[in-house]
Parts: C-alpha cells; structure tokens; sequence
C-alpha cells in the first residue's frame, strides 16, 4: 500500500502507523488504560513495525510524562534507525497550562527524542488549557517557524474546532497537518459530526486512535467473554458499551464476517478491521494501533498487504455499529 502525504504537508507516512502509549514504563495513570510494557519488549515492536512497513510512530508528552518518547528514541536507535528515517508524532497537554509552555516545553520533547527530529507536534485536546485555542496554534506556528518541529496537528478537535484552528495557521502560511481522533468500525462518529466531510474539505489527515477498540475487534473478547473482565480499568469504561455480555453479542455477527474474510485474504480479524479503517475513507484517514507484543505489530503491518473487495466493504459496512 502506497505512503500517503499527511495533511499538505510534504512529510509522506504509510497507513498504518504504531502507537506508542504502552511505553509509558510505570506511570500510575497508563495503568489504568493499557499494560505498560518494558525497553526490551518496546525495541522489540517497533523492529517488528518497521519490518513490515510502518514508517511513523505517534506518542505524547502526557505518557509517562515523557517515558514513551524516551523508550520510542532508545527503540529506534537501537534499531539502527537514523534520525529523519522515520516520522515521529508527539503531543503537548494543554491541562492547566498556557500556550507559553509549548515553546518552554519543546526543549524537553526534543531531548526526550535523542536527536530524532520532530515531524508532528499536536495539541493533544481541545480542552484544558488557560489560553485559547488561537494562542496554542500561534506557538506552534513559532515551532515550524524557528525549524524545531515540521508540522502541527491537534487532537480530538470537533469540525467546528477544526475550521478554526485551520484558519489560524493559515494566516500563519502553515497548513494544518492532521486531527486525532477515534474511529473504528465501532466508531465511526467522524460521519455523522462533520469531522470527516470538514477534514476532507480542509486537506487534513485524521489518525483514528483506538482503531481495535481496545481488542474488541480482535476477535478475542468474543472467544472468551471473560478477558473481559481483566482489561484495564479505563479500558472497560472506554468500550463498556461493546465489552458487556450484551455488547458483545450484538457485535458477534460482525466478528464472524471478519473472520470470514480475513480467510479468504489470509488475514486476521484485526487485519480486515484496520485494512476496512485506511481504505473506507480514503486516503484521507490512517490509523495508530499499540501493540504491547512483536506480534501484534507485525499483523498490524500486514494489514496493508491486502485490499477489501466492494462487496466485503459493503458487509462489514452494514455490519457495523453506526
């Protein structure tokens, strides 16, 4: 599957990227979302992302206040990658912050990065901040400016959101690259709030988050409906409506599709369920999905090793939750 240009920008990324949350080492509050994982593990996914493809990465200053992004550097160095092979996308966390901290903060991510330079900076939500949205996109616009980051993004923005921070980095002369937010195929908000129909009308690349429903659409809650009860807390909270007894068996039919099809491609559940993700819209959508093992890595990279026929498109299309 071919790279894509993300947003207008000139930086080109392939469709399916890795996210990096689950290299927060011990921090308290990834606990509850994911089960961390160590430097050995974290080198050993992101070799088994780059040899099936991925050629970006997406972390965020708030995992393991910077834990991630040092884990990811070491990763890559070890992995022989040389600084600007790859993209890297971090986050800045407006909670109770100014739009001054992001120029005052921008020394620590780049450090954290050990040298790998920094192709996204993103607003990590909308909310939080003690400035306004304008004031957080004018300091990034400075970043691009002064050479320390390539390119901005946002996160979790609505349309509405989206207009404007699009609108101040253009009187900026910079074009807004990308907009974080979930999609999946039990997701898929993005076409009922106008983020999609906006993001295209603007050129800007969304990179849908949780692409797996945090392992619902793996299949393997299905299998055994009580590994649902040992998944992180946060977790639980974030897919209750898919990982109760009933949600699970309103998504069963689903499921079963997928499997049916990934027979027939040689693929996984989770390969027909992110391969649907980064071909349904377009090229206007890529996809982060974590992976806490080698393996889950590599089948997430094989999802760009096969195309979707029309009609399997249409099933799991009307198989969805819409």
């Amino acid at each position: 599957m071919e790279a894509r240009r993300l947003g207008k920008t000139d930086i080109e990324i392939s469709p399916i990227g890795l996210g990096c949350m689950q290299f927060a080492g011990t921090a308290n509050y990834t606990r509850l979302i994911i089960n961390p994982i160590g430097q050995e593990t974290a080198t050993a996914v992101v070799r088994a992302a780059l040899d099936g493809g991925v050629t970006w990465f997406d972390t965020a200053e708030m995992y393991g206040r910077g834990q991630s992004e040092q884990a990811l550097a070491a990763a890559l160095n070890e992995c022989g990658v040389n600084p600007g092979q790859v993209t890297v996308a971090t986050k800045w966390t407006p909670h109770l912050r100014t739009a001054a901290s992001i120029t005052k903060t921008i020394g620590k991510r780049l450090a954290h990065l050990g040298g790998h330079p920094l192709g996204l900076h993103q607003i990590h939500m909308p909310t939080g901040s003690l400035s306004s949205i304008p004031a957080q996109l004018e300091a990034m616009a400075q970043l691009v400016r002064s050479g320390r980051i390539r390119a901005v993004g946002v996160s979790n923005f609505s349309a509405r959101q989206l207009v404007l921070a699009h609108r101040v980095l253009a009187a900026e002369g910079i074009p807004l690259a990308a907009n974080q937010v979930r999609i999946s195929l039990l997701h898929r908000n993005v076409e009922r709030d106008s983020v999609l129909d906006t993001a295209r009308e603007l050129g800007v690349t969304l990179i849908a988050y949780s692409p797996l429903e945090g392992g619902v659409l793996t299949g393997r809650f299905h299998d055994d409906p009580a590994l649902a009860r040992s998944a992180p807390p946060a977790r639980r909270l974030f897919s209750r409506n898919v990982l109760s007894a009933q949600g699970l068996e309103r998504t069963r039919p689903l499921i079963e599709a997928m499997r049916r099809i990934g027979e027939g491609h040689g693929a996984t559940i989770s390969q027909v369920a992110l391969n649907w993700l980064i071909t349904r819209y377009g090229d206007t959508v890529v996809a982060i999905p974590g992976a806490s093992k080698p393996q889950q890595a590599a089948e997430a990279a094989g999802a760009m090793n096969f195309a979707l026929t029309d009609a399997e498109h249409k099933t799991l299309d009307e198989l969805s939750l819409t």
